[in-house]
């Protein structure tokens, strides 16, 4: 059964951070399904929020949370931060807004968008795939 692995940046084990997603407590890691169940898989610990930034939307920041969500497809949070749009261009990731704190709400907005999530994801891969003939991508 076709799946996607998401990561909500939490606050509580019930609600999403209202800070920017690298700045989460920890990591809510769940996978969601196309028929619209989901299944937690684990809390995941926020090494990138210990990042020393340089500049708002550090570039490393964004490289550390990437390095810890590695197996993850979907990046959800309440908001992002200024590494929204890097995220969005320069990786495999694929970040959503959730519009509201409440991980139960926040699971049912990313199942119900699940089918624009899932081509959105596999068009970042196919794109991958076909620069990785001529450079290599971040």
């Amino acid at each position: 059964m076709t799946k996607l692995r998401v990561a909500f940046g939490m606050y509580d084990n019930n609600l999403l951070s209202d800070k920017h997603f690298g700045e989460s407590e920890f990591y809510a890691i769940y996978d969601v399904y196309e028929d619209h169940h989901y299944e937690f898989v684990e809390r995941r610990e926020n090494n990138a929020k210990n990042v020393e930034e340089k500049e708002h939307g550090d570039p490393r920041k964004l490289k550390a949370v990437i390095q810890t969500l590695n197996d993850v497809d979907i990046l959800a949070a309440f908001r992002m931060g200024p590494n929204y749009i890097q995220i969005k261009k320069n990786s495999n990731k694929v970040p959503f807004i959730t519009g509201t704190r409440k991980l139960e709400e926040a699971l049912v907005k990313v199942s119900e968008n699940f089918n624009k999530l899932w081509e959105e994801k596999n068009s970042k891969l196919e794109v991958a795939f076909s620069d990785s003939k001529g450079q290599h991508l971040p």
